[in-house]
């Protein structure tokens, strides 16, 4: 147990500022449409779902001097089309008519889009997603340590959301005992931010379900090339194509090719995905708008599914407001025990030390 004890307390020391800053970030994010429905003309806008409506749209869109790489559709709780254009650093807001309302062309110009980079990619680009996912798999390390280190002292056990003072004994206690209450949160939360980062530790968390070989297979685009990208080409007929297939599908994604020979690719969300966006795909040809292929996200191997659910999990997608606020708490949760373990770590001894010294004041 000391050895266990002393581990947890360096790893803390040393990392904990990083958990921290996930955990803000993280927090925050679960409510980005919220801020952009607050902060963005039409952003509140009711959903349209007409395939027409959203053709007419995706053409003006398209048909532009600068035409993004993809648009993601507005959703029911974000009334604006999202514009990418295969640059992290540009992007766009889009009404439903296909107005622009806001772009950047650096992602410090919009504050969900920076955040969203320091959460995901610790602004490093992908050496920050591994990292970001290192520093996770030793958070859930954290989450058991913790729990075991917790269990000998249970009867002592105080909630509180912040220490009595910020004495060394009373931070760690109150570290502790939080820690414990919000284990469960913390657990789920690291777990699908580790199997969303780390392909090889999701490989074998889902090797029991479906090998990795055979999801690599299920996931391929089809090997097909397209044509030219046609002029005229007839979104609306690409759309009531995927509507026809799946009547009470969500439109969510419409993407143009990435390179020559690529093939236009429409993503739809079926009522029973949990995925923001789905993952029921359809290819087209660029150059006449034929269907080349399709993938129902339903008929995948149970461990795409599995992992299908990662995200709209983490980033509480799923289950309304409450579990908004719920991974709300975790997020925050994990920033002050985060920032609370650095501090005991680096200044506590020190204070502690001082006070021991401080000279005692003589009677009168």
């Amino acid at each position: 147990m000391p050895t266990l004890r002393l581990l947890h307390r360096w790893a803390g020391g040393l990392v904990g500022i990083f958990l921290a800053v996930l955990g803000l970030s993280g927090a925050l994010l679960v409510h980005k449409d919220d801020f952009l429905r607050a902060t963005l003309p039409h952003a509140a806008d009711p959903q349209v779902q007409d395939a027409a409506s959203i053709a007419a749209a995706a053409e003006k869109i398209f048909a532009g001097p600068d035409a993004p790489r993809s648009i993601i559709l507005a959703s029911e709780r974000m009334g604006l089309h999202r514009l990418n254009y295969g640059d992290a650093n540009r992007g766009a807001y889009a009404d439903q008519s296909g107005e622009i309302v806001a772009s950047w062309t650096s992602k410090w110009e919009r504050p969900e889009v920076w955040l969203f980079d320091l959460h995901h990619h610790l602004l490093t680009g992908d050496a920050g997603e591994l990292a970001a996912g290192i520093m996770a798999l030793v958070g859930l390390g954290f989450v058991v340590t913790g729990v075991i280190l917790w269990w000998p002292a249970r009867r002592l056990f105080a909630l509180r959301a912040w220490p009595a003072n910020m004495s060394r004994n009373a931070v760690v206690r109150q570290h502790r005992d939080l820690g414990v209450v919000t284990a469960p949160l913390l657990f789920v939360s690291m777990l699908t931010g580790v199997m969303m980062t780390l392909p090889a530790v999701e490989d074998l968390l889902l090797a029991p379900f479906t090998s990795p070989a055979a999801m690599s297979a299920a996931v391929k685009p089809p090997s097909e090339k397209g044509g030219p990208l046609a002029a005229d080409l007839d979104v609306d007929a690409l759309l009531a194509s995927a509507r026809a297939r799946y009547p009470d599908g969500e439109l969510r994604i419409i993407s143009l090719p990435a390179k020559p020979g690529g093939l236009i690719s429409l993503r739809l969300r079926q009522q029973g995905e949990w995925l923001p966006n789905g993952r029921t795909m359809f290819w087209f040809d660029p150059a006449d708008g034929r269907l080349v292929a399709s993938r129902d996200a339903q008929a995948m191997p149970l461990g795409l599914r599995i992992a299908n659910a990662e995200y709209p999990i983490h980033a509480a997608k799923v289950g309304g407001l409450p579990y908004r606020l719920v991974m709300s708490v975790s997020g925050l949760t994990l920033a002050l025990l985060g920032s609370l373990a650095v501090w005991t770590f680096w200044a506590g001894p020190k204070i502690q030390k001082r006070k021991r010294r401080a000279p005692v004041a003589k009677a009168a």
